[in-house]
Formats: C-alpha cells, sequence, structure tokens
C-alpha cells in the first residue's frame, strides 16, 4: 500500500498542554537513550488531537524523542492506524477487505460506504463529517465482516446494519460497539455448545464493557473531565488546555480530542472489577552484616509462627534461588527473610504469608523455592563441616 504524506500540510504543530504533560510521562517509561521507544503512542496522541498526523506532527515528535524526521516519517506511513490526510470530524471507517471479511461480505460494506459518504476512500463527505478507506486484517475473522471506527470494533456487519451505524452517528448518537447481530463475542454463531452458564450474569464482554466504562466508544471525553494521569508515577497530570500557538481548537476525527485517561486496560479492568487491597507496611532495608538485626513490630505483625524466629548467621544469597533477582531478594530480606534454612522450613502457611507479600504471585510454588533452598541449605552446612575438618586436620 502506497502511502503518502497529504499535499496540504499545516504550518505548525503543538501539543495541548495537558497532551504534552502525558507525551512527557509516557517518555519516563524508558531509560535513558531509549526515548525513540515512545514513538508510536506519542504519534497516536498528536493524531487524536488533530484527528491525522501532519508533517509538522510527526516532525514535532521526532524532535520531542530525540529521533532523525525521517525515522518517524518511517513509522507514520508504514501503519494504517496512522491516518496521513484529513479524515472526518464525526467518524473514519476502516472496512476490513481481507479474505475472511471479503467472502463474508466486504464488498457490500464499502458500496454502503461509496453511498451515504464519498466515491473514493479518503475522502470527506460533503459535510467533511465522515471518511472511510478500506484496510487490511484487523484479527477479527470469526465476527467477518467488520469494521474499525474510531478505536472500536463493529463486527457481524450487514450492509443493513453498517447503514444504520452511520445513520445514528449522524445524528449524534453513538451505537455500541461489538458484535451487531447478537453474539456475546466470537463463540459459534449459531451459539453456544459447551459452557453455556458462564457468563450468565454478564451483559458484554470484556472488551466492549471496559469501552462503555471508560466512556471509550466512538464518542471520546475531550480530556477537561477527566484528568490525564500517570500510573507509574502515582500522579496526575494538569487539567487540559488550549492548544499553545494555535489559532483554533483542535479538531478531531470522532468529534472530541483523546479519551483523556491514560489509564491502561489492564489498570481500567482492576478499577472496575477488583477492591483495592490494603498495603501492608514492609520494614526499612536494613543491610546484614554477621546477624540479621532486630526488626521492629509491625515487620512481624502477622507472620506465620515458624517466620517469628530471629535468624542468625551470615545471610546466606538468596538470588541463587531460581526466580530470585536483587529486586526480590531485597523484598525477601526486607521480610526477615536472609537464610535458605529458613525457606526450606517453610510450609503452606509460611509459603502463602510470603506470596502475599511479594509481586510475583505463585512463583514461590511455580519454582519451588522450598526445595531449591533445601539443597542449598544442605550444601552449605556439608561445605561448613567441611572446612571446619580441614582447619581442625591443620591443627
Amino acid at each position: 500500500m502506497l502511502r503518502r504524506l497529504h499535499p496540504e500540510q499545516p504550518e505548525s504543530f503543538a501539543f495541548t498542554p495537558a497532551n504534552l504533560k502525558w507525551a512527557e510521562a509516557q517518555i519516563t517509561k524508558y531509560p535513558p537513550g531509549r526515548q525513540a521507544s515512545a514513538i508510536i503512542p506519542l504519534l497516536w496522541r498528536a493524531q487524536e488531537q488533530e484527528g491525522w498526523l501532519s508533517r509538522p506532527a510527526i516532525e514535532h515528535v521526532a524532535d520531542m524523542l530525540g529521533m532523525a524526521h525521517i525515522r518517524a516519517l518511517e513509522v507514520a506511513t508504514f501503519y494504517f492506524m496512522f491516518q496521513l490526510q484529513p479524515v472526518g470530524s464525526v467518524a473514519h471507517i476502516q472496512i476490513c477487505g481481507t479474505t475472511s471479511c471479503m467472502i463474508c461480505g466486504a464488498e457490500d460494506l464499502v458500496a454502503v460506504c461509496r453511498e451515504k459518504i464519498a466515491d473514493k476512500p479518503h475522502q470527506l463527505s460533503a459535510d467533511g463529517r465522515f471518511s472511510w478507506e478500506e484496510v487490511e486484517c484487523l484479527g477479527a475473522c470469526a465476527n467477518a465482516p467488520m469494521a474499525q471506527i474510531g478505536k472500536d470494533y463493529f463486527e457481524d456487519l450487514s450492509a443493513e446494519k453498517l447503514g444504520w451505524i452511520l445513520d445514528e452517528l449522524a445524528a449524534g448518537r453513538v451505537p455500541p460497539p461489538g458484535p451487531q447481530e447478537g453474539r456475546f463475542a466470537s463463540e459459534p454463531a449459531g451459539g453456544l455448545t459447551s459452557l453455556t452458564g458462564a457468563r450468565a450474569s454478564e451483559k458484554h464482554n470484556a472488551s466492549l464493557a471496559l469501552a462503555t466504562a471508560l466512556g471509550d466508544t466512538v464518542k471520546r471525553i475531550d480530556g477537561s473531565e477527566v484528568p490525564l494521569v500517570t500510573p507509574w508515577q502515582g500522579k496526575p497530570a494538569e487539567p487540559k488546555g488550549a492548544r499553545q500557538g494555535a489559532a483554533h481548537d483542535p479538531r478531531p476525527a470522532a468529534g472530541k480530542p483523546v479519551n483523556g485517561t491514560g489509564v491502561s486496560e489492564q489498570e481500567a479492568r482492576a478499577r472496575t472489577k477488583a477492591k483495592p487491597k490494603a498495603k501492608v507496611a514492609a520494614p526499612p532495608m536494613v543491610e546484614p552484616d554477621d546477624k540479621a538485626p532486630d526488626e521492629p513490630a509491625e515487620a512481624v505483625a502477622g507472620r506465620a509462627p515458624s517466620l517469628m524466629e530471629k535468624p542468625e548467621g551470615a545471610a546466606d544469597d538468596l538470588k541463587k534461588l531460581k526466580g530470585v533477582g536483587p529486586k526480590l531478594e531485597q523484598k525477601l530480606n526486607e521480610l526477615g527473610i536472609w537464610h535458605y534454612r529458613q525457606i526450606a522450613a517453610w510450609g503452606p502457611e509460611e509459603v502463602a504469608w510470603v506470596d502475599d507479600r511479594l509481586n510475583f504471585k505463585g512463583r514461590i510454588e511455580r519454582d519451588d523455592w522450598v526445595a531449591q533452598a533445601s539443597a542449598l541449605a544442605e550444601n552449605s552446612a556439608n561445605g561448613s563441616s567441611k572446612r571446619q575438618a580441614d582447619d581442625k586436620a591443620e591443627s
């Protein structure tokens, strides 16, 4: 597919203050010298702000990341998720035209777009509110034919259903995304043949439920309603403001700027389905010398009985356990665990207590730390006995 920049380009581009804050926070995800890894999310945010990617926007992002302009242009022109020309102010329709969808009626969907929007792809409708294109496989083959509108998939489409969706969008209403012919997700079109009661209490599949919960359908949150959040930094960004140096407000493809949450799907799902756990305060990190130091009372509160005994002797190198690196060793030390013999003595109660305080659920049993620690403790004891025998023989 030949993809070129649009012949008419704006003079400049600048992120809104809120989007700039968001973009700068994205860059902090990557170590120094690896900022170019943020190229796709920053280009996507620029597109959601303006509706499409102009040359000034691509070059602006490249400058932020310290990249040569041509490198950013290579990314923008490679992925058809990036629009290189103005698109409809309400919606841009991407019809999948690859094998499964083509067999199931994608050409009928293209005909609807030609009739209701414009005769050729990437042309704006007469009112400037819609545009369309045919794209390669979007990966929803079991629900063919389908189209992507904004960020959302509309599946199991017919010509009549797509026509209705376009009419709804034109009227200012937002039809629900997902399967359009009664399917929950990608089960057989004739209905489930197994696990028939597994989702009796669920109205929508996870993707549709999340999009609905976030308001993240075709109609976008304008960014002023929800503060941009940088979860990995634990703080909100500044509220949205007017675009710096702009003569007019940004006109995004879906009618409003980008969804302003900045929250990952995983975090949003966790917020809607799980109650937050109370954090258990860990004792201060201390470096062992000959013996493990006394621990504060709060460090041992709730600890299994066999973990209450203060260990003696020089700390063992817990990193010899498969699955334990420097961070996990530090965490174990903070919990008062310094020696192989401590871990070797764990039973189900101790395993559950420690497992609940690590960020790697299930690793203790999966890597069988208890058996590993038993072997290491035995080897350490044998080595100590041999050294003592050698010392006695020499004397």
